[in-house]
């Protein structure tokens, strides 16, 4: 039987692990100051406990993003059919940082390669002297695989299927 949706246990699973070390976008959805929700991609790292992201103090989304605010994250692959999606919900945790994070320089390597990532952050050195690292240690998780594991939703109707009901 498949681990239950929230269940941390679901980032050992091998599509979790996938996820997490694909270059694929994470979706960072948090609440902006007025009170409505906001998602934007963003490069991730995941460290082993914690995905961790870079941004520029004076992105918009430093702005509404506060230590200690919830966040909830999903990274997918929906390139092809079976999708696979990562969904995990936390708190985050700035810290502001002298230059580039480790984490972003380590992503602009993962996802453009290392000339390509190594020349992004000279240029994003050029820009900014600080950085803002948001560490997000995930405390629900869900995984949809679209063979053994559904969103909820679905997961119920095929158990009432099954049932008779």
């Amino acid at each position: 039987m498949a681990t239950r949706h929230g269940s941390l246990e679901l980032l050992n699973d091998p599509v979790a692990q996938n996820l997490l070390k694909s270059t694929k976008m994470a979706q960072l959805a948090y609440v902006w100051s007025d009170g409505t929700p906001r998602v934007v991609p963003i490069w991730f790292h995941w460290n082993g406990k914690e995905l961790v992201l870079g941004t520029p103090p004076g992105a918009p989304k430093m702005k509404a993003l506060k230590s200690g605010a919830p966040v909830a994250v999903t990274i997918e692959d929906s390139s092809a059919w079976p999708y696979k999606v990562l969904y995990l919900r936390g708190t985050a945790h700035i810290e502001m940082l002298d230059g580039i994070t480790p984490e972003y320089a380590w992503c602009a390597v993962h996802y453009f390669g290392e000339e390509a990532g190594n020349a992004w952050i000279a240029q994003v050195s050029q820009l900014t002297d600080k950085m803002a690292r948001i560490s997000i240690t995930p405390t629900w998780v869900s995984l949809s695989d679209f063979e053994t594991r559904f969103p909820s939703a679905i997961e119920s109707a095929i158990a009432a299927a099954a049932g008779g009901a």
